[in-house]
């Protein structure tokens, strides 16, 4: 390991540390949640969407969301390690066999659907999940 690798190690260890940011790829429905500064007051800014795009490059990794909003395509581009991205929350595993979703730019409706990962690892933690949150509602009933 060179120079620079340890010195971007060191800052992503910083960077990371109280921060509990979930696996997710291309394909996974994710809850980005940003700080938002407005003057004095800083708030924070849920960003709901399919992630599109994962790009990972150390330091400098990032990754983009899409959703559709009244009737718009809006995606957004994140630093996976910024301190303005407060938390990232894992919503449900999409099944995808692309690194990169740009087709999903010019598909509306049904075409634009991504079927959920019901297999491997990945499917049978998506299947807890879902158990988990049907006992938690059934509980506050």
């Amino acid at each position: 390991m060179n120079v620079i690798e340890k010195l971007e190690a060191d800052q992503v260890a910083k960077l990371t540390d109280g921060k509990n940011t979930p696996e997710f790829a291309a394909g996974d429905t994710v809850r980005v949640n940003v700080k938002v500064v407005e003057g004095t007051r800083e708030r924070i800014q849920a960003f709901e969407g399919v992630c599109i795009a994962r790009k990972n490059a150390g330091l400098n990794s990032s990754f983009t969301v899409r959703k559709i909003s009244y009737g718009e395509g809006v995606e957004r581009v994140f630093p996976l390690y910024s301190p303005r991205v407060d938390s990232v929350e894992l919503i449900r595993r999409g099944d995808v066999r692309r690194a990169k979703l740009y087709y999903l730019r010019g598909r509306r409706g049904k075409s634009a659907r991504i079927a959920e990962k019901t297999t491997g690892a990945a499917g049978k933690a998506a299947a807890a999940d879902r158990a988990e949150k049907a006992a938690e509602k059934a509980a506050k009933k």
